[in-house]
């Protein structure tokens, strides 16, 4: 490989979020949860900022002609969809995206379609503005997650807006044409505004292909809001950059009205740098990343299978994290948590805070070196042999 993604980094002293927990007591505790990655991002970008910082004056800028290009040429080879400049919205992060959609396009008590078990923020950004969360509970069949359309049929004639998340956080799932099909088949006869968080949507792993939900008919691009980001991709959360595609002019306007009300800012000048600078020179260092985390997902699933039968695991078809079922310890939530972190020194995403069908489960990062990885896993079974010792 051209890249090394067996660098070991010290992240302790960088005020990390990931590396400082509050949980953290003595300086072994060993974080695998909150979802940013233990590798470099790519030389190509560093180069880049480097090269910026040593310019010394980081005074007001604009977004030029070929910043948007850079965003149009990669949703287009990437994903195969054609947006246009004019739909592109610049947003601090896909969360505050979010928010400014569910405050500008849902009243107090209108409800928002969630499928649970969900990433946490999509709650809070309802709960922010006093909508009504109606979950569509995900369902479990041989380990693989399926939406349930039967009941998604009943509560969109219930609610304005249906927030997707492709590919799916936490389970790992890369939604199906044919499943995407259906999904907007009923937003579009219910008339639900889809809201797309689409954050994971280049960490696509095997022959497993993501399909943007606004492309699958131009009556849903048009009303509909995709966000997506280099964040996750490439490893630049801290660097406050997403993308909001809007089609929709009525759409668009609104939403960029509701950010200049409320003071939000788009980007900054790192953040700006980087995006383009991924898009543009990324794709190599992104391919190999992808190879890297397959095999830290085989192996993980080759680990639990051998050392934790306990667990039960099914590989991922995108993102860099799994989804661990710990349900057959019958153990207390807390409890088992409690366990993970004190005695196994090792920190997971509590999967009760994902909503409902998220207790007795817990998200594991795999974004590491092997090394690191190994270590947690070793973690995890001394964790469960304390359970099953009690």
């Amino acid at each position: 490989m051209k890249y090394n993604f067996d660098e070991i980094i010290d992240r302790r002293d960088t005020a990390s979020i990931k590396w400082n927990p509050e949980e953290e007591k003595d300086g072994k505790l060993l974080p695998m949860w909150i979802a940013d990655m233990d590798f470099k991002t790519a030389p190509e970008i560093i180069e880049d900022l480097e090269k910026r910082v040593k310019h010394g004056i980081y005074g007001y800028f604009k977004l030029e002609e070929e910043f948007y290009q850079s965003i149009i040429n990669w949703v287009k080879n990437r994903h195969g969809w054609n947006i246009k400049k004019e739909w592109i919205v610049i947003t601090p992060g896909v969360v505050s995206g979010l928010n400014i959609s569910v405050n500008e396009f849902i009243e107090k008590g209108e409800g928002v379609i969630v499928q649970p078990p969900i990433y946490p923020p999509f709650y809070k950004v309802i709960e922010n503005s006093e909508a009504l969360a109606l979950n569509n509970e995900l369902i479990r069949v041989d380990g693989k997650y399926k939406m349930n359309f039967e009941e998604l049929e009943l509560q969109a004639k219930h609610a304005k807006m249906l927030i997707l998340c492709s590919p799916h956080n936490p389970t790992g799932r890369v939604w199906k044409k044919e499943e995407l099909d259906k999904l907007v088949e009923i937003c579009e006869k219910n008339n639900l505004l889809l809201v797309s968080d689409e954050v994971h949507s280049d960490l696509i792993i095997g022959d497993n292909k993501h399909i943007p939900v606004a492309s699958i008919s131009s009556r849903i691009e048009n009303n509909s809001i995709t966000f997506i980001s280099p964040s996750k991709t490439f490893n630049l959360a801290g660097l406050s950059t997403s993308i909001g595609i809007i089609a929709n002019k009525d759409i668009r306007n609104r939403f960029v009205e509701n950010m200049e009300k409320n003071k939000i800012p788009g980007t900054n000048t790192f953040g700006k740098l980087s995006l383009q600078s991924a898009y543009e020179k990324g794709e190599d260092w992104l391919e190999e990343l992808l190879i890297y985390i397959e095999g830290n997902m085989d192996y993980a699933v080759k680990y639990i299978e051998d050392n934790i039968p306990e667990i039960k695991i099914e590989k991922p078809e995108g993102m860099y994290l799994m989804w661990l079922d710990f349900r057959e310890l019958k153990m207390d939530q807390a409890r088992l948590n409690k366990i993970l972190i004190e005695e196994g020194k090792i920190l997971l995403n509590d999967g009760s805070t994902y909503g409902y069908g998220g207790n007795g489960y817990f998200r594991l990062n795999i974004a590491c070196p092997r090394e690191i990885l190994k270590n947690g896993l070793d973690r995890i079974k001394k964790s469960v042999e304390i359970v099953k010792n009690r």
